[in-house]
């Protein structure tokens, strides 16, 4: 495992923000979603979550997830990804969307 300086952790922007719309994305490489997620002051942005196998799309609109919000733009496909919404990778490869605990303000920052 390699080690990072906080300071550089710092420069990570993970915040809150909820899924307001779900749709297939048949032509990503894995099962996929296009997702339309709302992180208040921060505005609506999209993602590919290749999540597809694990979750229903009606079952990710109004959920709360925590993305990273200041990656740069991906072009996956014909569908430009503009967060990275983070999800914990198990042993059987399956994804469990990360969010928070408690619902609390859109877009608020993880720290």
């Amino acid at each position: 495992m390699a080690h990072i300086r906080f300071e550089e952790f710092q420069k990570v922007e993970m915040r809150v923000g909820r899924i307001v719309a779900a749709e297939d994305f048949p032509e990503a490489r894995n099962p996929s979603y296009k997702l339309r997620i709302d992180f208040g002051p921060h505005g609506v942005r999209k993602s590919s979550a290749a999540v597809q196998p694990w979750y229903r799309a009606s079952d990710l609109v109004g959920r709360a997830v925590v993305a990273v919000t200041n990656f740069p733009p991906r072009q996956i496909g014909p569908f430009m990804s503009e967060v990275l919404c983070l999800g914990a990778v198990q042993s059987d490869q399956r994804v469990i969307l990360l969010r928070p605990e408690t619902e609390g303000e859109l877009g608020a920052r993880i720290a």
